[in-house]
Parts: structure tokens; sequence; C-alpha cells
């Protein structure tokens, strides 16, 4: 599925396939809340990085966000590219380099149609801050940390996955 997106401004405006276009994942960690999250969580789906293509490139700003430490450790960098609008603040996609041929752009900044999740997966629930609800239905799956099914699996096992573009 050709998923095209943009920032509030209008000033970015982006493109790419997506074989797993169902909003599903709902995450309520820290990073996605403060960043990203108007009801306290963000979702992001999933896409081909090698077809992500950006117009207003210039106004795309990185954040990479500081991780708690563990075990006594030191905070560190995350990996993880957060992009966003410079001029409005609008959270666009996520890119890792772990991950080089997966980019995950916010349902948020998706301006076309989007098709609706039979089940979702609230994730990151341990991080909640306690204002936000959790609106879960029946089907719906939860999870402290992260689920060990990944967004493609999660569109395999519903058949839910669409042809390349």
């Amino acid at each position: 599925m050709r998923l095209e997106g943009s920032c509030h401004c209008g000033k970015v405006k982006f493109s790419l396939s997506s074989r797993h276009p169902y909003p599903f994942n709902i995450c309520y960690c820290s990073i996605c809340r403060k960043t990203a999250g108007g009801g306290g969580y963000a979702i992001n789906l999933g896409g081909d990085s090698a077809t992500l293509k950006v117009r207003g490139r210039k106004f795309v700003k990185v954040y990479r966000a500081m991780m708690p430490a563990e075990d006594g450790g030191r905070a560190r960098r995350s990996p993880a590219e957060r992009h966003f609008c410079a001029e409005c603040g609008s959270a666009l996609w996520v890119w890792d380099p772990r991950w080089p041929e997966l980019i995950h752009p916010f349902a948020s900044a998706i301006d076309t149609e989007l098709p609706v999740a039979p089940e979702r997966t609230h994730l990151m629930l341990g991080s909640k801050a306690a204002w936000v609800p959790v609106h879960a239905g029946k089907r719906d799956k939860r999870f402290d940390e992260y689920p060990r099914e990944a967004i493609s699996e999660w569109h395999q096992r519903l058949g839910l996955e669409t042809p390349d573009d």
C-alpha cells in the first residue's frame, strides 16, 4: 500500500510503500508519549525504507532519545532516529540503523486513509503515565514492555499484509 504523509505546516511531505499499514501498535513509552503522543501514546506503522521519498527534507530534523541507565550503568543515546518537522514539530517517522530496511512512520502523520485494525497491541504499559487511560478492546493484547510479535508477524497472523506497490 502506498502511504502519503505530511507535517502539520505542510513544509514536509513524504511517501513510502508499506505491506504492514494497519495502525495497531499503541506505544505508551515516555519517548513516544513526549515526542508524538497526543493521547499519551503514539502509533507507528511499518514501511520499506528504500521506498521513502521526501519533499522538504531541509525542514526535517532528527532526535535521538536518551535511554535510561540499566543495571547501574550510564544513560546512553538511542541509535533510533526520530524524524520531525523543524518548523511545526510534527513527528514524522522513526528509522533505526539496527533494522535499516524498515521505516516506521507515525500514523498521525499519514494522510492516506488507513485500514482499521481488528485488534490492537498496547505496548510499554510499564512506563505509561498514570493519567493515560487504556482503551483496550476484547481482542487487544497488553504488554508491559515490547511484545515478541513483530509488526510483520502481526499482519501475517491476521492475513492483513498488502501487496507491494
